[in-house]
């Protein structure tokens, strides 16, 4: 029993990083039709400024995170404006190709800058877990944990609670309906593409520290996220949250129970049996509301 608990205290610290992934790739395809390629190295690139922060500038550990959210923000409304604007109306193909090319260059780009030598981010937690019974847990994924909570409730209150997320919900009903009722389209296009990459590198920002730092990390990060977008159903934010604890579930119970070996084979046995019974996803709409 306190082994099993000690797998579900896991699936909750990967659960919420892998639910910030999943809800930045669902808002971008929701909103824009656009299939984010360079999401997971947007997430490298997150974990990268927080190395940098802590590392090299020696600045404050809990200011990093903040600095890699703010820092996402910009990268991504920058990819928006020069790369996928230009292409407006154009077809997915087309923007899938852009995009696929912009996830090589960065990718190259940060393999020349940094060199194929794994980082690792220093922390102010102490070495000792917290001891609760039989379960242990360190305090970089307790802080891990809250850190994803609070931004996936930031991110909640920005959808459903601010004129910026009623926008973006109106553009996900309809963009021309939305945009002939006064909505600045191309400005909720850059602010959505750029949410998205801000919860991307805010992802990376804190996995990170508790694992280590090199520029394929990002590969298999954005193919989880692609899972649970597809395991909670396009366009769901809710199910992007739910999907990406699911999928972190599987994993741990994988590897807890079969083998480590097999952590990451284990969700994705999952999203086969989701599309073969469920091709639309676990909580799959007909329409699209965040």
């Amino acid at each position: 029993m306190s082994e099993f608990l000690q797998h579900l205290i896991n699936m909750l610290v990967l659960g919420g990083t892998y639910a910030l992934l999943g809800i930045g790739l669902t808002l971008i395809f929701g909103i824009m039709n656009v299939v984010n390629f360079t999401h997971g190295v947007l997430y490298t690139f997150g974990a990268y400024i927080m190395f940098i922060v802590v590392q090299q500038l020696g600045l404050n550990f809990f200011l990093a995170l903040p600095v890699a959210v703010l820092a996402g923000w910009l990268l991504g409304a920058a990819i928006e404006l020069t790369l996928l604007r230009p292409l407006r109306g154009s077809d997915i193909d087309t923007t899938m190709l852009v995009m696929i090319g912009a996830w090589i260059a960065m990718q190259s780009g940060t393999l020349w800058i940094w060199g194929g030598v794994a980082k690792s981010v220093a922390t102010p937690f102490p070495e000792a877990p917290l001891v609760l019974g039989s379960v242990s847990v360190s305090w970089l994924r307790l802080f891990v944990l809250a850190a994803a909570a609070m931004l996936i409730l930031v991110t909640y209150l920005l959808i459903n609670k601010t004129s910026l997320g009623r926008a973006m919900r109106a553009t996900f009903q309809d963009h021309d309906t939305a945009s002939l009722m006064g909505v600045n389209v191309d400005m909720i296009y850059t602010s959505t593409f750029a949410i998205g990459s801000s919860l991307a590198a805010a992802a990376g920002a804190l996995l990170g520290p508790v694992y280590v730092i090199f520029p394929q990390m990002g590969d298999l990060a954005a193919v989880k996220a692609f899972a649970i977008v597809i395991l909670g159903g396009l366009g769901n934010i809710t199910g992007a949250v739910i999907g990406g604890f699911i999928l972190a579930l599987a994993e741990e119970l994988g590897a807890g129970y079969v083998s480590s070996g097999y952590r990451d084979a284990m969700g994705f046995l999952i999203i086969i049996a989701v599309l073969i019974f469920r091709p639309t996803g676990l909580f799959a709409r007909a329409e699209r509301v965040g």
